[in-house]
C-alpha cells in the first residue's frame, strides 16, 4: 500500500501531457468483444488500474490481450464465454458495460454485479429498461445481472433520466439488434461519442451521438478496427484547476478544448486566465482567485468528475462559494478530509456552502473515493506545510502517475510505500 506526500505553496509551470479518457476506454475496451473477426487495436489508452482490471476481465472471458505502452491489441475471435464473475468485475464499476456487450454479441451474458466509488447508489435500472425493450429477459440472481433473448429487435427507448451508463450499454447491445433503435433522452458526454466512433469503426450504423437523440441501425457483424481513444477531460480539467490554485503558468497538452469549455468559464470567472491552442490549453494564474457558484450537470453542463477539486479550490478561494452537485447525491465525502485542513464547508443534502479562507494547513487525510483522491492532491499542493494522502489506491484508478505529472510541474510531492 502507498501514500502521497505533498509539501505545498509551490506554483506550477511548465507542459503537462494528458492521457486517453478513462471513462471511454472502460467502454471502449469491453465493446472490442463484440468483433467476431479481425483485431481490434486500440490506443491512447491511459495506464490506470480499471484499464488494468478490464485486461484481466477480457483474458477471463477468452480474449487474447496483448499491451504496449499505451495501447491495447484485443483478439475475441475465438471467444465463446458470456459469463463474467471474476473479482476484478465486482469491485469495478464500469464492468456492466461487459453486460451490453456480450448481450450484443452472443444473446445472452452473465455479469455480476458491479461495484466502484461509494458517491451514491447508482442503479442501473435504466440499463434493464433499455435491455428489456430490446427484447431481452433480465434477472438478478445471486448478486449477477442475467441476460437473455432469442433475438434483439430495434424499437424506441426515452430514458427517464439522462444516464451515460445507460445510454453507452443500451447502444452497444443495439448495435448488434434488427432493425433501428431510437434511443432519447440520452447523455452526450465526449465518451458517449468516442465509443459510437469506435463501434462505427467496427462497421456498426450510429448516428446522432452527442445530441439528443441517437439512432442505430442493427448490423449483422462487426469486424476489429484500428482507433485512437479522445483525451481525457477530467485528467485535463484537473490540472486546469490545480494550476488555478496554485499559481503559475502550465499549458496542457492533448486535449479537446471544446470538451473543456464549461470548467475554462469558471477558471476565467475566478480571476484565472485560459488561452486556448488548438490540441493544449494553457492557464495563468496568480493564485488569488475569488468565488463563484458551481452546479454540476450532464456535459455540456459542469461535469461532476471535477466538483471536488473544484470545491478544493474554492475552500481558499475570496468570498462565499455555493455548489450544488445535480448528478449525485452523495459526493461531498471529502469535504470532512478538507476541513481537517482548515476548510470552511458546510453541506446541506447535495448542496455545500464554502467560506474562503486564508490558507489551508497540511494534515493527514484520505482520498475517499477517485476524485476525492485527485481533491486532496490539490488540497496539499496548496496547504500550508506537509499532507499525508492515504487511499492512493483510488485516484490510481483513474490518473495515470499523477505524482510524476505534477512534479515535473515543480510540485513537492513523491509517493511512499506504507
Amino acid at each position: 500500500m502507498d501514500k502521497l506526500i505533498v509539501k505545498g505553496k509551490k506554483p506550477l509551470h511548465g507542459n503537462v501531457e494528458i492521457s486517453g479518457a478513462k471513462n471511454a476506454a472502460v467502454a471502449i475496451l469491453p465493446a472490442a468483444i463484440m468483433a467476431n473477426k479481425g483485431i481490434s487495436n486500440i490506443e491512447n489508452i491511459p495506464e490506470i488500474e480499471d484499464v488494468h482490471c478490464i485486461e484481466r476481465i477480457l483474458k477471463s472471458l477468452g480474449c487474447r490481450v496483448k499491451k504496449q505502452k499505451n495501447s491495447i491489441t484485443i483478439d475475441s475471435t475465438a471467444m465463446n464465454n458470456f459469463v463474467a464473475d471474476t473479482d476484478d468485475v465486482r469491485k469495478m464499476r464500469a464492468s456492466y458495460y461487459f453486460i451490453g456487450a456480450l448481450l450484443s454479441r452472443f444473446k445472452k451474458a452473465r455479469v455480476e454485479l458491479p461495484g466502484g466509488c461509494p458517491i451514491g447508489v447508482r442503479p442501473i435500472d435504466q440499463h434493464i429498461k433499455g435491455f428489456e425493450a430490446l427484447g431481452a429477459e433480465v434477472s438478478i440472481e445471486h448478486g449477477a445481472v442475467i441476460v437473455k433473448a432469442n433475438k434483439l429487435i430495434g424499437t424506441n427507448i426515452f430514458f427517464d433520466v439522462v444516464s451515460v451508463g445507460a445510454t453507452i450499454n443500451v447502444m452497444l447491445a443495439a448495435t448488434l439488434a434488427e432493425g433501428v433503435t431510437v434511443l432519447e433522452n440520452v447523455a452526450k458526454e465526449p465518451h458517449v461519442v468516442d465509443v459510437a466512433n469506435f463501434l462505427n469503426s467496427m462497421g456498426a450504423d450510429i448516428k446522432g451521438a452527442g445530441t439528443d437523440i441517437i439512432r442505430v441501425k442493427g448490423v449483422k457483424e462487426l469486424k476489429g478496427c484500428s482507433y485512437s481513444v479522445i483525451p481525457d477531460q477530467i485528467e485535463a480539467g484537473t490540472y486546469m484547476i490545480a494550476t488555478a490554485a496554485c499559481g503559475g503558468q502550465v499549458t496542457i497538452n492533448n486535449v479537446i478544448p471544446k470538451h473543456l469549455e464549461s470548467i475554462s468559464a469558471k477558471l476565467i470567472e475566478m480571476g484565472a486566465t485560459v488561452i486556448e491552442n488548438g490540441d493544449s490549453v494553457t492557464v495563468k494564474s496568480n493564485g488569488k482567485l475569488k468565488s463563484v457558484n458551481v452546479k454540476t450537470l450532464p456535459y455540456p453542463g459542469f461535469p461532476t468528475d471535477v466538483q471536488q477539486p473544484m470545491s478544493t479550490t474554492l475552500c481558499v478561494s475570496k468570498g462565499r462559494s455555493i455548489i450544488n452537485e445535480s448528478i449525485w447525491e452523495n459526493r461531498f465525502k471529502h469535504v470532512d478530509e478538507l476541513k481537517k485542513m482548515g476548510a470552511h464547508i458546510k453541506v446541506e443534502g447535495r448542496t455545500a456552502i464554502v467560506d474562503g479562507v486564508d490558507k489551508l494547513t497540511g494534515a493527514v487525510v484520505k482520498a475517499t473515493d477517485l476524485r476525492a483522491g485527485a481533491a486532496m492532491v490539490i488540497a496539499g499542493l496548496i496547504a500550508e506545510g506537509t499532507t499525508e494522502i492515504l487511499g492512493i489506491e483510488h485516484i490510481d484508478r483513474g490518473y495515470p502517475h499523477i505524482e510524476n505529472k505534477f512534479k515535473c510541474l515543480g510540485a513537492d510531492i513523491k509517493r511512499v510505500r506504507i
